[in-house]
């Protein structure tokens, strides 16, 4: 049975790493990152249980076994995941809604990923429900960065419902900014 919960034990945690590492681009074929989707920032458990204990990450069980997982990346994160201090800063000045993300209540998306024996079968939109039931009430907008050269994830997210606020080249790739409304 599939079940979204934020991520509570060190073995979830394990997990997640695990299927972050395996889906990483730099570990998989170029044809498994042209079909399937990948994922660029590297988490280690260590990195992974430190986030959590600031802003638990959203995932998605199956009788004990992680289908997918969302990273949560709050501003608070920062200092754990220095990575993603670019990104934050970068998109602080970019408009959604009428008004700086800098003056709203925002967070990062630091990693979304399902894990193959379950894709196609809902989870992305499940882990996005899931991020929005628990956040909404602190949160005014989720937003994160996607590589152009990654279009299932692009397509995965237009579906949920986020909107390109940005595009930019940096080191060599195209990234979009899509950010997700929750007023």
């Amino acid at each position: 049975m599939l079940t979204a919960k934020l991520a509570t034990t060190d073995q979830e945690l394990l997990q997640l790493a695990a299927l972050s590492n395996a889906n990483r681009s730099d570990n998989i074929s170029a044809e498994e990152k042209a079909t399937e989707g990948f994922v660029s920032w590297v988490y280690t458990p260590d990195i992974l249980r430190t986030i959590n204990a600031i802003a638990p990450s959203v995932i998605v069980m199956d009788e004990g076994a992680l289908a997918g997982y969302a990273i949560t990346l709050t501003s608070e994160c920062l200092h754990a995941y220095p990575a993603a201090a670019h990104t934050y800063n970068h998109v602080l000045p970019l408009h959604f809604k009428g008004r700086a993300l800098g003056e709203q209540r925002f967070y990062l998306m630091g990693q979304i990923c399902v894990a193959k024996a379950w894709r196609g079968q809902g989870i992305v939109g499940a882990l996005y429900n899931g991020h929005r039931q628990f956040y909404s009430a602190q949160f005014d907008a989720l937003v994160t960065e996607i590589s152009m050269a990654n279009p299932r994830s692009l397509k995965a997210h237009q579906k949920i419902g986020f909107e390109t606020i940005d595009r930019h080249f940096e080191n060599g790739h195209d990234w979009a900014v899509v950010a997700w409304d929750w007023t």
